[in-house]
């Protein structure tokens, strides 16, 4: 069978379930007022299904070998299809809520499930252009959702942004019956349900999902909602880890982690997605909320981005053959950590190319990082680990990015809340810049028309409102310049992994 069918039949269904992780948020508003329900209720729709997501995910390789890997690829798809025309249906929020963790039940074993098919089914010459091949579909989803959910909602309705699934769902489930074969250590087995293992894991990252989702928003540990989840998740987590040790199936497979370029691999995959989907959230809320751009405007500095991305990545897949993977991937690390750092020198005078240009060095940098470290992460993995493998792999890329998500909405408002206490101690009517300003901005109200005390009043307004500006873009500046730290900070996790020699088998490299 060809390998680039294969690859085509694994991408199609992954691609769908990544675009449905953003493709609701520019929907919300009037998926909102369609059933009648709140902002914060409304935000469960995203909620529940990165929760069911994320519960699934680590869960995929311990299934696909309890139901067999192709039984459970296909299942999942038809969960994710038919789930998709519920959502589409949906008569309440409730009734949405409960589709849409269903939804998420069906697509977390895809992304795992394609990534371990792809590494099997090409040769390990060939694993940059795999990985490039499925770098390029789960970068491609969160640029093409936003932009297809509000063009879909604008055009038609908020239902077709699930009904649009189920014929890409349909083609994929025929392919896969048709294209894809199990090979004999991927056939199903009879094991013991790690039943323990299942129930802890379930509740320990459905309640870290929850807390990273709601924390900023509920003042995270002033409620007593996020506090309590938060020890749920820890004791469960806890718990889970030592069961795992001692359990003869175990769900999640900790052994891996004894692999140094694995365990390393996935430390550095965690803050490369912290940093990345950190960024690409404070971009667009700066822009809009500093800058007055509007939506459009914000999409166009994030799109080319996405593109240089889509652009490296191919790029990269041919340069991993030919060059050390580990000099590639520092490379990545260091171009990311740059941008990020130019980022921190936006001002509130910055024009279009001065912030679209960081943008389009991180997007490129991210392409060059996401295949070398993919490649070596697993090239001292067995075939028949790599399902395990690559679910633990998938499950730390995107706890990253909700970290970094949780992270910089956090710093955000309280490094705003700091430097606004900060400047408003040189706020007085002794100090020299400050009587120079609030004379100029007299003069502007009074030139206007304005009588004296509407003067007063109106400059000493202005001012304020021009230091709380100033207090946001700084604290802007904080998080985007922690960001390129944390990133820098990982460049000498390079120099532990290593490289597959030519011609030994992935169980021959420790």
């Amino acid at each position: 069978m060809s390998k680039w069918l294969i690859a085509l039949t694994v991408m199609l269904p992954t691609l769908i379930e990544i675009v449905d992780t953003s493709v609701v948020n520019v929907s919300l508003d009037h998926i909102r007022g369609s059933l009648s329900a709140g902002i914060d209720e409304a935000t469960w729709t995203i909620t529940s299904y990165l929760v069911s997501n994320a519960i699934i995910i680590p869960m995929t390789g311990w299934l696909s070998r309890v139901f067999g890997r192709k039984r459970y690829l296909l299942f999942s798809i038809t969960i994710f299809t038919l789930s998709s025309f519920l959502c589409g249906t949906a008569w309440s929020l409730q009734s949405l809520i409960f589709f849409r963790v269903l939804q998420g039940i069906g697509g977390g074993a895809l992304q795992p499930i394609s990534q371990s098919i792809l590494l099997e089914t090409f040769p390990p010459r060939q694993h940059g252009i795999a990985m490039a091949l499925f770098g390029v579909g789960i970068m491609f989803g969160p640029i093409i959702g936003p932009l297809l959910g509000g063009w879909i909602t604008d055009n038609w309705s908020w239902h077709w942004i699930f009904f649009i699934n189920i014929p890409i769902g349909v083609i994929s489930i025929l392919m896969t019956m048709f294209f894809i074969v199990d090979p004999p250590y991927m056939k199903r087995m009879k094991m013991r349900i790690d039943y323990w293992g299942l129930v802890l894991l379930s509740v320990g990252l459905g309640c870290l999902q929850i807390v990273l989702d709601k924390g900023q928003r509920e003042d995270w540990f002033a409620s007593s909602l996020i506090t309590w989840l938060t020890v749920i998740s820890v004791t469960s987590l806890t718990l889970f880890l030592i069961t795992e040790f001692f359990a003869e199936h175990p769900i999640m497979n900790l052994k891996t982690f004894k692999n140094v370029s694995f365990s390393t691999g996935n430390m550095v995959m965690f803050f490369a997605f912290f940093n990345l989907f950190g960024s690409i959230v404070l971009l667009p809320i700066y822009l809009q909320t500093m800058m007055g751009y509007t939506s459009t405007l914000s999409g166009m500095v994030l799109g080319p981005g996405g593109v240089a991305t889509l652009i490296a990545m191919p790029i990269a897949g041919r340069l991993v053959t030919k060059m050390n993977p580990k000099a590639l991937l520092a490379f990545g690390i260091t171009v990311a950590a740059y941008a990020t750092t130019h980022m921190s020198q936006f001002s509130l005078l910055a024009d279009f190319d001065t912030v679209i240009w960081p943008r389009v060095v991180l997007g490129l940098g991210m392409g060059f990082l996401f295949i070398p470290l993919t490649t070596l992460t697993f090239a001292s993995i067995r075939k028949e680990d790599m399902g395990n493998a690559t679910a633990i792999y998938n499950l730390l890329r995107n706890l990253g990015g909700s970290f970094g998500v949780a992270f910089v909405t956090t710093m955000l408002a309280r490094r705003a809340q700091y430097h606004q206490n900060h400047l408003v101690e040189h706020l007085t009517p002794f100090d020299r810049n400050y009587q120079f300003a609030a004379h100029q901005i007299t003069r502007t109200l009074q030139y206007n028309g304005l009588a004296p005390s509407v003067t007063d009043q109106g400059g000493l307004g202005v001012t304020y409102s021009n230091l709380i500006k100033q207090a946001t873009m700084i604290s802007f500046n904080d998080a985007f310049h922690l960001l390129s730290v944390l990133m820098i900070a990982i460049l000498p996790l390079v120099l532990l992994m290593r490289r597959a020699k030519a011609g030994a088998a992935p169980s021959d490299i420790h």
